[in-house]
């Protein structure tokens, strides 16, 4: 059994979700994709999949095992590239992890850019609401997190944001402009479950001063809308919904062009740090270290956690 080619075959069945697609994208025949499957299990002695009819789902041993295949191939890659390519052409695939709303609104906005700058590294960016504890799955992983995060994880701070009051002019010009923290008791509040120490539900809203001094303020805000999801919140406050607490780093240009207005800019709700975390068991891949370099020199200069290079 050819092993590395075994392991090659089970990485794409689970990255293509079948057989089949796997064929194809490694030109090699359905018969003999599945007979290189099989031949693996038998050797591990261990199913790695449940097949049915209708989906392909990892075992528990399947799950350990693909990390680690990962793993393996990637250095493999990497080993490749570095004897094979000079930096100014690098090859392969960066494989990223994201939240939902880090994927959606700094990272998809990049790859046309990073394709005519590096056009033989392709992107896989896959998504997780919760991506903090699987690190050592990809070559880096994105995360939003509030000030005094601490985690056991290798990670440089990529970029920094407040979390803002936002409305739509339309919304502003039907039901005014708060001008002071207790006038949006009056307004309607686009709220996310912000979760607080012991899982308990703030279920007010809390603004602390922008310049960090005097007392922060709690206002009882009406709820028009509740969603896990900002980019639910975000939709509807571009729609005129209500007010809406968001990253500056999302709405950056839809500030820019009015689309939103910046409420309380005295205020603030809190501030995050987009951390971009690496394996701690590998060397930082040539292609990986230059989307980092790259990704930062393409956000906002006031937004940069810190300067190119740097970390």
């Amino acid at each position: 059994m050819d092993r590395l080619l075994s392991m090659r075959v089970f990485q794409k069945v689970v990255d293509e979700g079948g057989f089949a697609a796997a064929a194809r994208a490694l030109d090699m025949s359905p018969a003999a994709v599945t007979r290189l499957f099989g031949d693996l299990e038998h050797h591990l002695g261990a199913r790695l999949m449940q097949r049915t009819t209708r989906k392909l789902a990892l075992t528990e041993a399947g799950e350990m095992y693909l990390l680690r295949v990962r793993g393996i191939l990637g250095e493999i890659a990497d080993a490749e590239a570095a004897v094979g390519h000079s930096t100014q052409e690098l090859q392969g695939t960066v494989h990223i992890l994201a939240s939902p709303v880090l994927a959606a609104y700094v990272l998809a906005p990049q790859v046309a850019k990073w394709r005519q700058r590096y056009p033989k590294v392709a992107l896989e960016i896959s998504v997780d609401p919760f991506p903090h504890n699987r690190v050592d799955e990809f070559d880096v992983t994105f995360m939003a997190v509030d000030e005094g995060y601490d985690a056991n994880v290798v990670a440089r701070p990529l970029a920094t944001s407040d979390w803002v009051l936002c409305a739509a002019p339309a919304y502003l010009q039907r039901a005014g402009t708060p001008l002071q923290p207790h006038d949006l008791s009056s307004h309607d509040y686009l709220k996310f479950p912000w979760q607080q120490a012991g899982g308990t539900t703030n279920r007010r809203l809390r603004l602390h001063p922008a310049n960090g001094k005097g007392e922060p303020v709690e206002v009882d805000v009406p709820v028009a809308l509740q969603s896990v999801s900002f980019d639910v919140l975000y939709r509807a406050a571009l729609d005129g919904a209500g007010v809406a607490v968001l990253s500056r780093l999302m709405v950056e240009k839809h500030l820019a062009r009015g689309d939103l207005v910046h409420l309380l800019p005295d205020w603030v709700f809190g501030r995050l740090t987009v951390f971009a975390a690496v394996p701690s068991r590998k060397l930082l891949p040539a292609r990986t270290r230059a989307f980092l370099d790259f990704l930062n020199d393409g956000l906002p200069a006031q937004n940069r956690a810190f300067a190119p290079g740097a970390g």
